[in-house]
């Protein structure tokens, strides 16, 4: 006998849970590709996504590819092989933009800066302070590292290039956290940013986004090449130039329901505050797991309260697999929990809690843990009312 059977609840970090609406705007025949109603949804698009990275003027380009692509047209579009960049990792996620660009021939170093925590500004500041020829071209990190949770300041890091007088570019990834943390392209002084469809923007995966400031449009990277060329996309002289090819028309459909969603409906900084909201639930039933004990069956990861992200919660475990706690909670409940990554891969879990999510969903994943948690006989203290007290605060607090 299985408790799983009824709908299926994914709790990884990306992809996120797709809304209906999403999906069945996606359900259509294909449009005309060279003129009319299509062109006109590509040029709002480009629009709503400026208004969810707050930018008034930074250049989008519309990729068909994943993440990695995004990383890949950044560093085609700015570098030359040979050329330094600074990357400053706290999980696994940077260093990985990192190798892309060591793989394309531009010197990337990585400064590992731990993986419980954010990268600390003073860091940074003191090792651009140290390139006094200015050989650094870029320095690059990311808002949300989806391995550890940690949420990077990234205001402070701009503040630190700014100290430290240098010209490099700044360049963040949002992947994990665009539409879900609270991030300001203009203000926080970003040159590139790159962002997915799949987590906060609630769209099946397959787009991917180069935000590109005005100091970042005046390079020009020998390694760009015909596909990846971001200026043909942002500044298109026919409306075919703008995906170097046939558009995606499909997941253009469902992303133009996303942002209606997310900036009509909802509202960007509501959007911010529920997400917050449920991290704090998230949050208030780890800790209640634990309560009580100094060596409790888990721990956060990120050990700063103030820099866990509201994208998605990084666990760590003591005296229990977590390989067994997923696998009860996706065979006897169907819910599936994000594994652990990098150095802590057998020994953490993660809950993702972006996109497309409300109080009973993220209950409902909460509960799930705690149910395997008793079915595996593994001691803990009250975490799911923790959670849905957490959850009570904020509705009064919103009311």
């Amino acid at each position: 006998m299985s408790l799983a059977y009824g709908r299926h609840f994914l709790a990884i970090p990306g992809p996120s849970v797709m809304p209906d609406r999403v999906l069945n705007a996606m359900h259509r025949g294909a449009p005309n590709i060279y003129e009319g109603a299509i062109v006109e949804l590509v040029d709002g698009l480009a629009e709503d996504l400026r208004r969810v990275a707050r930018s008034k003027d930074a250049g989008v380009a519309i990729y068909t590819c994943n993440g990695h692509g995004a990383w890949e047209a950044a560093i085609a579009n700015l570098f030359n092989r040979g050329d330094r960049i600074l990357t400053l990792d706290c999980g696994r996620f940077a260093e990985g933009w990192a190798q892309t660009a060591q793989g394309m021939g531009v010197d990337a170093q990585v400064v590992m800066t731990g993986d419980r925590g954010p990268v600390p500004p003073e860091t940074l500041e003191q090792l651009l302070r140290e390139d006094k020829a200015h050989e650094i071209k870029a320095v690059m990190v990311v808002q949300v590292d989806t391995a550890s949770s940690a949420c990077n300041d990234i205001a402070a890091l701009r503040r630190a290039i700014d100290a430290a007088g240098h010209p490099a570019l700044f360049m963040v990834d949002c992947i994990a956290s665009l539409g879900s943390e609270r991030f300001e392209f203009d203000d926080w002084g970003v040159d590139v940013m790159v962002a997915g469809s799949q987590k906060g923007l609630m769209t099946p995966p397959g787009l991917a986004f180069c935000f590109v400031g005005p100091k970042a449009w005046e390079h020009r990277g020998e390694l760009v090449s015909v596909y990846w060329d971001w200026r043909p996309r942002i500044r298109p002289e026919m409306p075919y130039q703008r995906f170097g090819g046939t558009a995606p028309t499909h997941h253009l459909f469902g992303l133009r329901e996303a942002l209606t969603m997310l900036l009509e409906e909802e509202g960007l900084e509501n959007a911010w505050a529920r997400h917050a909201a449920m991290g704090d639930a998230v949050r208030a039933a780890v800790a209640g797991w634990s309560e009580g004990s100094n060596d409790g069956p888990m721990e956060f990861n990120v050990s700063d309260p103030a820099y866990r992200s509201n994208a998605v919660t990084t666990i760590l475990t003591r005296g229990f697999e977590p390989r067994k706690l997923r696998a009860l909670c996706e065979s006897e409940m169907n819910v599936t929990l994000g594994i652990g990554l990098g150095r802590f891969a057998q020994t953490s879990f993660r809950i993702g809690h972006m996109g497309w999510v409300n109080p009973p969903m993220i209950l409902g994943v909460l509960g799930a843990v705690e149910t395997a948690l008793d079915a595996l006989e593994v001691p803990h203290g009250p975490g799911l009312s923790a959670a849905a007290a957490s959850l009570g605060k904020a509705m009064r607090k919103a009311a």
